[in-house]
């Protein structure tokens, strides 16, 4: 008996009645007659996870295909029209709690994967935002300087597995610190971050909650050192002391308690690194690559401007930004999930480009990534070896 498609397959990380309770939190304001939200996922999922260029594209595919997107779970013709009008009308907060189901779900199957050092926190998380950029002719709601036009995507991502545990998208002028804000803490773990979200008001809210945070310092604060431990300069390490903050003000309305703060050497970068965290606990060294384990979340979203469909947009509207947005985050962790559920070697972008050319395959795509990597391997035409000894 054939197996199911390929994208079916994929898609099975979400179940489609969690879909419908994401639905059910923000209802569409009349009942739609064409095109379903379930539908309208799996379209936009395809799109991401094929390269599809535009709606027309998406349309062309699926309808070519027609005898079997049923399997692939679609119950609608799927048209430019329904499509553009759906990306425009269709709530982008039903995409944002789907990505947060399949967040946690990613979680718990990621839960004891490795973390990029042995000795790092068991709970550790990278926060960081990138800026994803727009023409300004197409998207002038979008502006952010001078010519040029942008939104923000903000994301906390686990370094054991690299996956995000929270998103937000905003306006590309939409400080980080106020993340810090919104940000979902758990007590006992640790954020690392840049020195955007410097801002001693709001982590010492972090500090209140219990959460330990590493956060890179700016030339320009003043801290006056209270006492010093001895370091490995060997490790790079120049020095390892607990500081306060100056002025009254700060210690009023900024960080009271004290700080830790690390200076560390970057031979690669060829430049120093003052680090402070409210942890005094862990070794300096370890604090230091748990700063370069922050590099996971750059990675990341490299990594989904690179292999996924976020440099065209299918709409102009803010509503259709942030619809695509998610659909991205939301193929990125189901590919994930699927990685791990069935145990592939691959890498990600192994996996997409496979599932990218043979998404209506009827094979199981561990036996269509075990075929792949035998092919790849395989040796060169023993005619071409027999000209080259001529």
């Amino acid at each position: 008996m054939p197996s199911s498609p390929v994208f079916a397959q994929i898609m099975s990380g979400l179940h489609p009645q969690a879909f419908a309770r994401c639905v059910e939190q923000f209802p569409p304001p009349r009942r739609p007659r064409g095109l379903s939200a379930y539908d309208h996922f799996l379209a936009l999922c395809f799109a991401q996870l094929t390269w599809r260029e535009s709606l027309r594209d998406i349309a062309a595919c699926l309808n070519m295909r027609s005898v079997r997107t049923y399997h692939l779970g679609l119950r609608s013709r799927i048209t430019r029209t329904n499509l553009a009008y759906a990306n425009s009308h269709r709530d982008w907060r039903v995409f944002a709690a789907v990505a947060q189901v399949l967040m946690r779900r990613a979680r718990r199957l990621y839960e004891f994967a490795p973390l990029p050092d042995p000795e790092l926190p068991t709970l550790s998380y990278a926060l960081d935002a990138s800026l994803i950029k727009l023409s300004l002719a197409l998207f002038p709601w979008a502006h952010w300087k001078q010519q040029n036009a942008a939104v923000k995507l903000h994301t906390l991502l686990s370094l054991r597995g690299a996956l995000p545990a929270w998103s937000l998208i905003t306006e590309a002028k939409y400080p980080e610190q106020k993340t810090l804000d919104q940000v979902p803490l758990e007590p006992g773990a640790f954020y690392v971050m840049d020195r955007g979200y410097l801002d001693f008001g709001r982590l010492a809210r972090l500090d209140r909650a219990g959460v330990f945070f590493v956060v890179r310092s700016k030339c320009h604060v003043r801290l006056r050192p209270v006492g010093s431990r001895a370091v490995d300069k060997s490790l790079g390490l120049r020095c390892d002391q607990t500081v306060l903050q100056t002025s009254e003000w700060s210690r009023t309305h900024g960080f009271g308690r004290r700080l830790r703060r690390i200076r560390v050497r970057d031979p690669l970068a060829g430049r120093t690194l003052v680090l402070l965290t409210n942890h005094f606990e862990l070794p300096a060294h370890t604090v230091a690559e748990l700063y370069r384990a922050r590099w996971q979340v750059e990675l990341f979203f490299k990594w989904i401007k690179q292999h996924l469909r976020l440099r065209g947009f299918f709409g102009r509207s803010p509503n259709a930004v942030k619809v695509q947005i998610w659909s991205a985050v939301c193929a990125y962790l189901l590919v994930a999930i699927k990685r791990k559920e069935l145990g592939l070697s691959q890498s990600l972008h192994e996996i997409l480009q496979i599932i990218s050319v043979s998404a209506f395959e009827q094979t199981p795509l561990n036996q269509l990534l075990a075929e792949a990597h035998m092919q790849e391997f395989q040796p060169d035409c023993p005619n071409q070896l027999m000209l080259d000894n001529i």
